[in-house]
C-alpha cells in the first residue's frame, strides 16, 4: 500500500522503546490524526482531543523524539507545527510474537484499531447526516463481517491481493478532487475449534454475522 520510506517498520529488539513510547492511547490518537489530516500545531491538536495544550505538546514531542513525527514547514515563529514522518506503521507478526513487549504492543495495537473504527463510524454517520459527504457514499460504505473457512496461505494470499488492489486505486485516485478518505480497516482472526459439552452443543455459541 505504500512504499518503504512511507512506511515505519517496528522490530521488538531494536525498537523496544519507540514500541513502549507507542503505547500511550494519546500519542496515537495524535499520531493518526497527523496522519489523516496532515500537519498541525500542539494548540490544534489539544483542541481536538480535548487535552490541554501542554499536554499535548509534551506527547508530539515524545513522538518526534522516536522518528515518528518531525515539525513542519511553520505558519510563523510562534507555535512549532509537526507532521507524521510516516503514512503507516508496519511490523511482522512473528516477530512480534517473540517477545512479551512486542506480544502486549500488538494487542495493544489492534484494540486501538477497533477504537478508531468505532469514532469512525460516527464521524461517517454525523457527516453523512449533515450532508458534508455526498449521497455516492451510501452504496459504497459498510462493514461486513464474514466468516469464511481458509487455510493460512489463502488468507496471506487474500491480505496482499487487498493491498496490491488498493495500492493500484489509490494511485489511480491520487489527483482525483471526488477522492476522500476512507477507513479500510481488515481483519483476519482465526478460530481453533470449539469443544463440545456432553449434549454435542458447543460451549460457546458463536456471533451472528452480516454481510
Amino acid at each position: 500500500m505504500d512504499s518503504d520510506e512511507h512506511k515505519r517498520v517496528l522490530d521488538p529488539e531494536h525498537d523496544s522503546a519507540a514500541l513502549k513510547a507507542l503505547t500511550h492511547p494519546l500519542r496515537i490518537q495524535l499520531l493518526g490524526l497527523l496522519r489523516q489530516d496532515g500537519p498541525a500545531t500542539a494548540s490544534e491538536l489539544a483542541a481536538r482531543t480535548g487535552e490541554s495544550s501542554a499536554s499535548a505538546s509534551y506527547h508530539l514531542r515524545v513522538l518526534a523524539k522516536y522518528a515518528f513525527i518531525t515539525e513542519a514547514e511553520h505558519r510563523d515563529g510562534r507555535e512549532r507545527r509537526w507532521r507524521a514522518l510516516h503514512t503507516v506503521t508496519s511490523w511482522s507478526n512473528e516477530t512480534m510474537e517473540s517477545t512479551a513487549a512486542g506480544r502486549a504492543f500488538v494487542s495493544l495495537a489492534r484494540r486501538r484499531q477497533i477504537e478508531h473504527l468505532e469514532r469512525s463510524l460516527a464521524r461517517y454517520e454525523a457527516d453523512m447526516a449533515a450532508g458534508r459527504l455526498g449521497q455516492e457514499w451510501v452504496e459504497s460504505s459498510g462493514i461486513s463481517d464474514l466468516m469464511p473457512r481458509l487455510t493460512a496461505e489463502s488468507v496471506t494470499e487474500l491480505l496482499e491481493t487487498v493491498a496490491g488492489k488498493l495500492e493500484e486505486l489509490t494511485a489511480r485516485d491520487a489527483d482525483d478532487p471526488r477522492a476522500e478518505h476512507v477507513v479500510l480497516l481488515t481483519a483476519a482472526l482465526p478460530f481453533a475449534p470449539q469443544e463440545r459439552n456432553d449434549s454435542g452443543r458447543e460451549d460457546t455459541a458463536p456471533e451472528a454475522t452480516t454481510s
